[in-house]
């Protein structure tokens, strides 16, 4: 059995975006820090900090959201590639998401990035998630 961590913290971000929540913390994984980076990028994350609470063995990932006015700048976040069945796209098949308004994240062969990020190098990937 399996644990996929994107799929985890993409819920958790859903479900503190809908509550109000300010911030979520999660334990901590490298695809999981460069996707929340990447969404800081993307202006729908404010903050993304690594930290490692007293008499804890593992490091933890705190990540606080953007609320403007009592709205949640998240409105919708879902995972596309799945362990399942892996969504790949090249670089001419990258499209906006929400007409512009969303962010599309790719783990690419020079990481993890923005769709439009990824079209501009010419790089295509593995589509992670779709943000808007």
């Amino acid at each position: 059995m399996s644990i996929d961590r994107i799929s985890n913290m993409l819920s958790a971000i859903k479900n503190a975006s809908m509550i109000g929540k300010d911030f979520i913390e999660i334990g901590l994984s490298k695809e999981c820090e460069s996707i929340a980076k990447a969404l800081q990028k993307g202006n729908f994350v404010s903050e993304v900090k690594v930290f490692k609470p007293k008499e804890a063995k593992r490091k933890m990932l705190r990540i606080d959201l953007i609320n403007e006015e009592g709205n949640p700048k998240i409105r919708d976040i879902r995972r596309v590639s799945k362990p399942g069945k892996r969504i790949y796209r090249g670089a001419g098949q990258l499209r906006p998401v929400q007409g512009g308004y969303g962010l599309l994240i790719v783990s690419t062969s020079r990481g993890v990035m923005s769709g439009d990020e990824a079209k501009k190098k010419k790089l295509g990937g593995e589509v992670l998630c779709e943000v808007y």
